[in-house]
């Protein structure tokens, strides 16, 4: 497709006019990353199932506290790790390749752009996250309770996730955004209060972590997936509204930055 065909296509106002925007913004961000999009399904699952079986393998069998954090961290590590980590290195790609700029042009309000991709990311996660809900519930024999509010849980952690990393991906140079997405990888799975809990970490980490979006991420997974256990504190609740409103504010003003 060239920008003349879809331009007119993409042309219009209106709800309709604007499902339909979406709709084949989707469908174009889809078909360009088709032929690695199977592979980058299996990188998540790989991701999600490992992390549960690695961490087994250095914990042995945990006591029940720990094993709850271990089996639902999987679920929040692979919902991060899309969000903070591929999608910043794909928009990375996508301006290094010229791709972006021209997707600039098109006559589509820019929030579209957001929508679709985070569409597009959040079908890539929904395989590993659940298959690492299951493998870590059965590995370290837990009971899950998974309440109905996952629904809004799962998809507003990768909201809050891929808007971080699209202002990332956007404001700093793409060699600059790739190689900060590798410094999140560690900081996620190793230094992060996602598969343990946050008192096991140095004072001032733990300080840190509280005003940071990862922690009330992971509480809001652990109190939908497995609420007879875990509740949901407001010092995370108000955390994470925060972050959802700087986070959103700052993906849009970056979107609309001129290059």
């Amino acid at each position: 497709m060239t920008t003349s065909t879809i331009s007119p296509t993409l042309a219009g106002t209106g709800r309709a006019a604007t499902a339909r925007q979406l709709g084949l913004v989707v469908q174009w961000q889809a078909r360009r990353m088709a032929n690695w999009l199977p592979l980058l399904v299996v990188v998540q699952v790989l991701l999600s199932v490992t992390t549960v079986f690695g961490y087994g393998l250095l914990v042995g069998t945990p006591p029940p506290e720990a094993a709850a954090f271990l089996a639902t961290g999987a679920a929040t590590v692979t919902l991060i790790m899309v969000g903070l980590v591929m999608a910043p290195q794909q928009v990375a790609q996508a301006r290094t390749e010229g791709s972006y700029a021209w997707m600039r042009t098109l006559p589509v309000p820019r929030w579209v752009f957001l929508a679709a991709d985070l569409l597009v990311w959040s079908l890539v996660a929904l395989p590993g996250t659940v298959l690492g809900v299951l493998a870590g519930a059965w590995r370290f024999d837990v009971d899950l309770s998974v309440s109905p509010w996952v629904v809004v849980a799962a998809p507003l952690v990768s909201l809050v996730a891929a808007t971080v990393g699209y202002s990332m991906a956007t404001v700093l140079p793409p060699a600059v955004a790739q190689l900060l997405t590798q410094v999140i990888v560690f900081l996620v799975l190793l230094f992060s209060p996602i598969s343990f809990p946050a008192d096991r970490m140095p004072g001032w980490l733990a300080a840190a972590h509280a005003w940071l979006p990862l922690e009330p991420m992971a509480d809001l997974m652990r109190s939908t997936l497995m609420s007879d256990t875990f509740a949901m504190p407001l010092r995370s609740t108000i955390v994470l509204a925060a972050w959802t409103a700087v986070a959103l504010l700052g993906a849009g003003r970056a979107l609309t930055r001129r290059s």
